[in-house]
């Protein structure tokens, strides 16, 4: 037997919200971000074939790849993170 989806769900289940992917973190100085001009470079110790990390209003989701789609690129889903229960 199929459960019906309460109107109220429905709602809730139709908000945008906006969707990240974070493909690297690093700290840095102020001066070295204010010292920044077109075509510098910032290194980071990640493989790009590490995961990436999806986020959802900021919150972390699911982890992915980089995939290339035509000229275009898209995250392939590997894994859906499970949210803390507080």
């Amino acid at each position: 037997m199929a459960t019906k989806i309460s109107s109220h769900h429905e709602n809730v289940l139709n908000i945008d919200t906006t969707l990240s992917v974070t493909l690297a973190r690093q700290k840095i100085s102020l001066a070295r971000v204010l010292g920044m001009v077109p075509g510098a470079m910032l290194t980071f110790n990640k493989h790009y074939a590490d995961p990436m990390e999806l986020e959802a209003a900021g919150l972390p989701i699911a982890h992915g790849e980089i995939v290339k789609i035509g000229d275009k690129f898209g995250v392939r889903i590997l894994e859906i993170l499970q949210a803390n229960a507080e």
